[in-house]
């Protein structure tokens, strides 16, 4: 899927839950969001213990990570929005933060990660654990970056 473009709303039948929280954009808010994430899910019927609610909740870990790391404004939060439609069930993750001029490489495109590095790995796993993946900026301050995942 393109990196800018994610799919269309109407494309698709409404969600039936979705769940926003702005966090700091900090180690602790990262922490907070993957937590908030498992028990989301746990709330909407995928248990704790259950394969899609790791990887979910990995893929929300990564992805606040990388707004902490590299999206970081002093002064500004970033925000997680789930989204889960019923049908197949897909869950739309999406954590937008404060800096619209730090894209990540388009999808198919991640450089390979060092193989003695320790960090470098974070979108190659939201890469092989989603359907999709992208990034989208819809004003000149935030940009967000969003993956989708079949919870069935």
């Amino acid at each position: 899927m393109n990196a800018d473009i994610a799919p269309v709303m109407g494309e698709r039948p409404a969600p039936t839950d979705h769940f926003t929280i702005r966090l700091s954009a900090t180690p602790k808010g990262a922490r907070l969001a993957r937590h908030l994430a498992a028990e989301r899910l746990h709330a909407w019927g995928w248990p704790y213990d259950c394969e899609a609610n790791r990887t979910a909740t990995l893929l929300v870990a990564e992805l606040a990570t990388n707004a902490v790391l590299y999206g970081r404004v002093p002064g500004r939060d970033f925000r997680l929005r789930l989204t889960l439609y019923p049908e197949d069930p897909t869950l739309r993750i999406e954590v937008t933060d404060a800096r619209a001029d730090r894209r990540p490489p388009a999808p198919g495109n991640l450089p390979p990660a060092p193989p003695e590095g320790e960090s470098g790995r974070g979108l190659l796993l939201v890469e092989a654990l989603s359907t999709h993946w992208g990034t989208t900026c819809q004003d000149p301050y935030t940009k967000t970056v969003w993956c989708e995942i079949a919870l069935g």
